[in-house]
């Protein structure tokens, strides 16, 4: 029988979010932050690798741990790799990208390890550094993007302030630190002007000089792979400079990517509003980018005119790239879990590019790399679940969130859905049904009532749940055909937790 794969992809222990995917020979390979399951801060680990052939996306292989946070040579204790891009080089061996996270944040040069194969163990090789040798600093460095352009060597960078994430994070996006508190109080441009140079270790020149230092930029590299001979040219503007242009509503944010399709470059970044990710385009790598849409959000907003209020999971920052992979393409995103933004799972779905160059958005599935729905039958974590939801799921940034809400959550080996109560909704898209089954769930906790079953928007039954200290399972018995999606809306007293789905 035809080996399935589902969302996250990766071992449900595995939390590697900001993937960049690239196909290097026959196989493709996924570059990312490494966060640790239930952590409390970005990015806790080294950074891993894993690949699989071209041709079998169900058969992704652990490669190791490809370098350590502390071979760079800025390391201090508790600094944290953020997002790494790679590239193959002029002279055949990989290089990494990355944002080395310290007390001088997005203002941090972009260091750079090399190695001879796409997944071995990469060696510090330097920073990214001006022509007179000094380390690039220009406007903001984070989320490093990488590009080998026809032998043309292109970097992609930036950050912005975002109104939206400062609001999801408890505070305003002029906050800044005490001693800059009674300065020009009533004056908001001022108070922006001292939060960047506070936020991002600046002088008052380049936050005043035009255009600023937030948004998304680009330089050339000469075959060293490290100085910049070119650049850099702002490309996409943030949130505080959009107005008047065709990315207003949806500015640069951060997690720039890059990619060319035939002779047209696609830029992929989060937009200011951090759950989703967009995509810009431009016959030149440098210049007159224009907004493009869409191409997926980890809550679903904007599929079939949905609003923010109804986000069918509990949103926070997105990262990810698209890449061709056996004449397919695909978008690869992140979601979060353990009620916070700090363990985070690499995600896929399929996407079209259309005649006219554009990216019609995508919802998120259960199924992503599948090739298609996945068997009813069989068991099925439940932490596959591509929408969980009370009704009133929140959008957070950088913090454990600590609410009310559903969510996946791990405890000891054990991965599962908890904080399930009255009214939570928790979906499965899609699976090919073939008639006669009987489902059943294994649930624990507190909670008594039922699971009302609904499947492509039909009730076809309730499953009774009852209070347990441990896993006990609960089923009914179900008829139907066709591929559609699974929906178990809870209503009962208490809390349970949900660990499988079976169809037999």
């Amino acid at each position: 029988m035809k080996k399935q794969i589902y969302n996250p992809f990766l071992p449900l222990d595995e939390y590697i979010p900001d993937g960049e995917p690239h196909v290097f020979g026959d196989r493709v390979y996924l570059y990312g932050s490494h966060d640790q399951e239930g952590g409390t801060e970005y990015c806790m680990l080294d950074y891993v690798c894993y690949s699989a052939p071209v041709n079998d996306l169900t058969d992704w292989r652990f490669e190791g741990e490809i370098y350590k946070a502390v071979q760079d040579p800025d390391y201090t204790e508790n600094a944290r790799m953020y997002a790494p891009d790679a590239v193959c080089g002029n002279d055949g061996r990989y290089y990494l990208y990355y944002h080395l996270q310290t007390a001088m944040g997005p203002s941090q040069p972009i260091s750079v390890a090399v190695c001879d194969e796409p997944a071995g163990k990469y060696e510090f090789h330097g920073y990214v550094k001006n022509s007179e040798g000094t380390r690039y600093t220009k406007y903001l460095t984070g989320d490093p993007g990488v590009i080998n352009d026809d032998g043309v060597i292109r970097l992609y960078h930036g950050w912005s302030l975002s109104s939206i994430a400062a609001e999801a994070h408890g505070r305003s996006p002029e906050d800044i630190p005490e001693e800059f508190r009674s300065i020009n109080q009533v004056d908001p441009k001022e108070r922006m002007i001292q939060a960047q140079m506070a936020f991002f270790k600046k002088t008052r020149d380049d936050i005043i000089t035009p255009p600023g230092v937030m948004g998304a930029n680009v330089v050339v590299l000469a075959d060293d792979m490290l100085t910049v001979i070119d650049g850099p040219h702002r490309i996409v503007p943030g949130e505080y400079e959009a107005q008047g242009t065709s990315f207003e509503g949806h500015a640069f944010y951060e997690a720039s990517s890059i990619r060319k399709v035939d002779d047209i470059y696609y830029f992929i970044y989060s937009s200011q509003w951090s759950h989703e990710l967009c995509y810009a385009t431009s016959r030149y790598p440098d210049r007159d980018f224009v907004y493009g849409g869409t191409i997926i959000s980890n809550g679903d907003i904007g599929i079939n005119g949905r609003e923010r209020k109804d986000r069918l999971n509990m949103t926070a920052n997105n990262h990810g790239s698209i890449e061709q992979i056996n004449g397919q393409w695909y978008v690869f995103y992140h979601r979060q879990t353990h009620n916070s933004t700090f363990s985070r799972q690499a995600c896929a779905e399929r996407i079209t590019i259309l005649p006219d160059g554009s990216i019609p958005q995508v919802e998120i599935t259960s199924c992503g790399l599948n090739g298609g729905p996945l068997r009813a039958e069989g068991d099925y974590p439940a932490a596959i679940a591509c929408n969980i939801t009370n009704g009133n799921m929140p959008h957070i940034t950088n913090r454990v969130l600590g609410a009310d809400i559903p969510f996946v959550t791990h405890k000891n080996d054990e991965r599962f859905i908890t904080n399930i109560k009255d009214g939570t909704m928790i979906g499965f898209k899609y699976f090919a049904f073939t008639g006669a089954t009987r489902l059943s769930v294994k649930t624990r906790d507190n909670g008594e009532g039922h699971f009302e079953v609904h499947i492509e928007g039909h009730i076809v039954g309730e499953i009774p749940i009852n209070p347990s200290d441990t896993w006990q399972e609960s089923g009914i018995e179900i008829d139907t055909t066709g591929e559609a999606g699974l929906l178990l809306n809870y209503f009962g007293t208490g809390s349970i937790d949900l660990l499988s789905i079976s169809m037999r």
